[in-house]
């Protein structure tokens, strides 16, 4: 007989990281349950290929309870500069162990004792919870994701510049989301993962290295700025007000005195290959840019 084909449950699948969840684990054979906050978001999980909806929020215990049940496994990945984002989390953590959940992976981040910064901090109690749950988790720690990269587009397209509100040389850890849902995946697959704490880092780079990258996949140079941090807010259209903003502003603000380190020996070994290298994603960024702008005029 047939062992049934595994579900897990997806927080934000519509999100511009989740979803690159989504096609892991269907290459996979696991079906995935998206849990999105209203019907709207449904219909786009759907078109994402999700076997199952459930509707509800992260501050929602009932509606987490419901999201949780008759599933192997969890991934799950806050919402960026939430104020309430580590009791929704740990919420999630107790849902998913009631409900007898077998993997829990979380998406944390990068230096989460770092204190500092209080997004960074939100992620400790999530991992607190793990370690003193009975679920099989584990937690990833990634870099600054490439895909940040990406909200500058119109700017790279339409004045050949790129810029962020910190100095030109200054060395940021950073990976592409792709490898991270792909261990992501490989965990709430397999056993290999079980339990680990992972650092996950492609390489450091400045914005002088991500700059070459884009003028060399497009032909044409491509400017380094450091605009301050209003503009750069405006520039990048970001969908963050008031306490989100004062959060990122340190975050920023501390990348400017210090950089961030990492370390890629763990995202290597996580995946048995080298990962995604900065060339490689601002590649596969300008192909995507150009494949959509090919489709608007077809």
């Amino acid at each position: 007989m047939q062992s049934p084909q595994p579900i897990v449950l997806v927080v934000g699948a519509t999100g511009k990281f989740a979803r690159l969840v989504i096609p892991e684990l269907q290459r996979r054979n696991v079906a995935v349950r998206a849990l999105v906050r209203d019907e709207a978001r449904a219909t786009v999980a759907r078109s994402l290929g999700v076997t199952e909806v459930a509707i509800g929020d992260l501050r929602d215990i009932d509606s987490l309870a419901r999201a949780t049940e008759r599933v192997d496994g969890v991934f799950h990945i806050g919402p960026a500069f939430a104020s309430d984002e580590a009791a929704m989390g740990v919420a999630l953590v107790e849902a998913a162990e009631r409900n007898g959940v077998r993997k829990f992976v979380f998406s944390s981040v990068i230096q989460p004792t770092n204190t500092r910064l209080a997004n960074h901090a939100s992620k400790i109690p999530v991992e607190e919870a793990l370690y003193s749950s009975r679920l099989e988790y584990t937690i990833l720690h990634p870099a600054n994701f490439m895909q940040n990269i990406g909200l500058a587009w119109p700017s790279i397209r339409d004045h050949a510049c790129f810029g962020e509100p910190f100095p030109n040389d200054t060395r940021v850890a950073r990976v592409d989301y792709r490898d991270v849902a792909e261990i992501a995946a490989m965990a709430l697959t397999e056993d290999r993962l079980a339990f680990a704490t992972l650092e996950l880092c492609a390489g450091m780079f400045s914005r002088m290295d991500i700059v070459a990258a884009l003028s060399e996949a497009l032909g044409s140079p491509i400017a380094a700025q450091q605009p301050d941090f209003s503009e750069w807010v405006a520039n990048a259209r970001l969908p963050y007000s008031g306490h989100q903003l004062l959060l990122l502003s340190k975050v920023l603000d501390h990348y400017q005195a210090y950089g961030l380190g990492g370390n890629s020996l763990a995202l290597r070994a996580a995946l048995g290959r080298e990962p995604r290298s900065l060339r490689q994603y601002v590649k596969d960024l300008i192909a995507e840019k150009q494949s959509a702008n090919a489709s608007k005029e077809d």
